[in-house]
Order: structure tokens, then sequence, then C-alpha cells
């Protein structure tokens, strides 16, 4: 068992308060957006075996099958496959879309024989995997999440009574809806950029009037109001409109796959992800669209938010059901007093405690040669966290909460 010596991300949307307070530290006055608990290039996590902070990215390339365990390197490779994090916003992320593998590979190729530079602004692709995530909500917890029905669509966006609205409306009405969704996103994202900014003015100021009163969309109407407040004029905030909004209560969760529209609004989350750095933004920041390469990825279908919520097992871990197999997330809500639960040890696991405290106990360690051994033993308080190498026999105790982070393999 290792603690984790975690790196905090202060991006511009992040919450100034909300992680210091996870974590029980000061307030620096600046945003704390993400903490990233893994292996990641970007901010790998460190661990101390008695010669000093090491990144856990260097202790997994040193043992891949040690630490990982044969079967987890031999599905996903020498390498860590998923990246766990809190994530605290404070305002709205970038509507942005995920590749599936095929996509990523072929797009990542296509750029390196263009000789598109890595670390280019312009790039899409930064490497060759997925990104299916996850987001389970600590406290309540806004998003946008998938393409709403297109003709819930068209009558959201007629109640606001927008004139340079109407020919989406009438889109959203008469086409198929995968061709409608298509071809308003694709308008409203090539379209004049002086002409949206003013659509998006009159309609941020419909959304606030709407939102005020009671209605089936009110709740959406006031979330899309706060985004237009955060991104004037940007034709995201007409993007956002077709997508579905969602409040998540504390433990429901969404999963996001491949080609899924979405965007995290406000509230605390732990959120895992697949190792991977590709997004394909569609608004609501300063950073490249590429509209082609958009719609080329983007799932033209309505669906529903599809609100996760934990499946008990007898053990008492409560688990996320996704579909994919480079993360698992489940939680642990441990009583005071309750007995130690054993974990699963084939795999390598992130333990992450939310809330109270919890106990690791492992095997017994011998303390000399031919003597009996005693049990190592790490306590973790709210906001830290640990990683267990595949193979090494833990039990937990609280009284706490606990999200673990492994594979499927």
């Amino acid at each position: 068992m290792d603690r984790l010596l975690n790196t905090v991300r202060p991006y511009a949307w992040g919450s100034a308060t909300a992680i210091p307070e996870l974590l029980g530290t000061e307030p620096t006055g600046e945003p704390q957006a993400e903490l990233w608990m893994g292996a990641h290039p970007g901010a790998p996590s460190r661990v101390d075996r008695g010669q000093g902070a090491v990144a856990l990215s260097e202790v997994i390339a040193a043992d891949p099958a040690g630490e990982l365990g044969p079967d987890a390197v031999r599905h996903f490779g020498p390498r860590l496959p998923f990246l766990l994090k809190v994530l605290a916003a404070a305002s709205p992320l970038s509507l942005q879309v995920h590749p599936d593998r095929a996509q990523a590979e072929a797009g990542f190729a296509d750029e390196e024989a263009r000789g598109v530079p890595i670390d280019a602004a312009h790039r899409n692709y930064k490497d060759v995997n997925h990104k299916p995530e996850l987001i389970c909500a600590l406290t309540p917890f806004d998003g946008l999440c998938g393409f709403r029905d297109a003709g819930e669509t068209a009558e959201l966006l007629a109640a606001l009574e927008v004139d340079p609205l109407k020919p989406y409306v009438d889109i959203l009405h008469a086409r198929p809806e995968s061709h409608a969704l298509r071809e308003v996103l694709t308008a409203v994202l090539t379209a004049d950029r002086e002409a949206m900014a003013d659509t998006v003015h009159q309609t941020a100021a419909a959304a606030e009037r709407l939102g005020a009163q009671d209605g089936p969309y009110a709740p959406a109407y006031r979330a899309y109001a706060a985004i237009a407040r955060h991104y004037p004029g940007d034709p995201g905030v007409i993007a956002a409109m077709l997508l579905n909004y969602v409040r998540l209560q504390p433990g429901e969760a969404l999963y996001l796959g491949a080609g899924v529209p979405h965007a995290y609004l406000d509230g605390l989350g732990v959120e895992i992800m697949a190792n991977s750095d590709n997004v394909l933004r569609c608004g609501l920041t300063p950073k490249h669209i590429d509209v082609p390469e958009l719609l080329r990825v983007v799932r033209f279908e309505s669906d529903g938010p599809g609100v996760l919520r934990p499946e008990a097992e007898s053990s008492g871990e409560e688990v996320y059901t996704t579909p994919i197999d480079e993360f698992r997330l489940s939680r642990y809500v441990l009583p005071e007093g309750g007995g130690p639960r054993p974990l699963p040890s084939r795999t390598p696991q992130i333990l992450l405690c939310v809330s109270g405290e919890a106990v690791l106990r492992g095997e017994a360690v011998p303390r000399d040669e031919g003597a009996a051994g005693e049990a190592a033993e790490l306590r973790l308080r709210q906001g830290e966290s640990a990683f267990v190498p595949a193979g090494e026999a833990v039990a937990l105790s609280g009284p706490g909460t606990v999200f673990r982070a492994t594979v499927v393999a």
C-alpha cells in the first residue's frame, strides 16, 4: 500500500474552495479544478517507499507485472489504463466529445503524417486511445449529456420566441432526427460570428425570463442562461440547448461514451476516465474547434442522460456498471464499528476516501527473520488516497466513504 501524493490542476473553471474543503487545506484564492490520482504523464501521483517521493508512472514502468499484475498488463499493456480525479467545477467546462478507438487511431495517424506538432493548439489527437469517462457526484452536480429528443428541443427553442431560432425549430420538426440534429449543430457552429452573438444575447435574455417561471424546461433554461453569462455571445450556448440538462444528486453518476456531446457545469464529483487526452470541442471555450472533424465524431442520436446509481453486491461494494474494461469504479460506505471488508486483489487499485476516515490493513509483514508478522496499516483521512498493487491483499474499514478505482481484466 502506498499513500499517494497528488497534484491539483488550477484550470480557470475550477472552484476556489471545494477541493481545499475536501482536503482540509486553506484555499489559495486561485481556482483548484482537478485533483489527479494515477500515472498520467501530465501530472503523475508520487509514492514514497522509503527512498523519497517517486512518480507512480516510474514505479510502474520499473515493474509493470509486479505493480499491475499479469492480467492487466496482458489486456492494457505496461501502464495504468485509467486516471482518477476529483473534479470541482465553479463554471462550465467546454462543450466536448471524445472519439472511439478507431477514430482516435485514424486521427492520430493522419496528424502524424501531416507533421502536426503534438503540442500544437490546433491538434485534435494527442494519442491513439479512446476516452470514455464516468462522473459521480459528491455534491449536487449539473451537467449536459447527449442530445435531447428533437421534438422536445424544437418545443424548448420555440418557447423562447427568438426569431433567428425559428429555422432550427422548423428543421427539428421536419427532418429525420439524426439529419436534423446534424444540420442544426452544423448551422450553429458555422454561422456568421457577429450574427450568432446577437442571437445568443437574445436567447440568453429569453432563457432568463422562462427560467424564472414554472414549466417543464425551467431548470434547463436557468442552466442555459447561466452558461450564457459565463460565455456571452458564444455559439456553444445554442449548441448546449440541443443537449439534455441533468442534475445529479450525491452518489448518482453519468457514463459518457464515444461520440456523446457533454459538458460539466457546476459541482464536485469523482471522475474516472481512460488514459487519453483526445478532446474535440463544440463551444464554450477559447480553444480550437475543428468543426468538420467534430461532425465526423459526434453521434447524432437522441437519448436520455442515463443517470447511473450504484448496484450493491453482497460484499458491501457498490458498483457503477459501465461497458468498458479500462476502468471500474465502485464505492464502500463503511459504518462505525463495522468489520473489515476484504478487497479483491487481482488487479491494481486506487482507493480515495471522500468522507470520514478509512483504515487499510494489509498482509502480515515480517519484523525479523523467523519472527511473527505484523500487519501493515494505512489510514486515509478525507481527501487522501492510496495505490494498492495487484496481488496485495487489503481489508478496508471505516467509518467513512471510499471510492475504489480498478480495471476489468
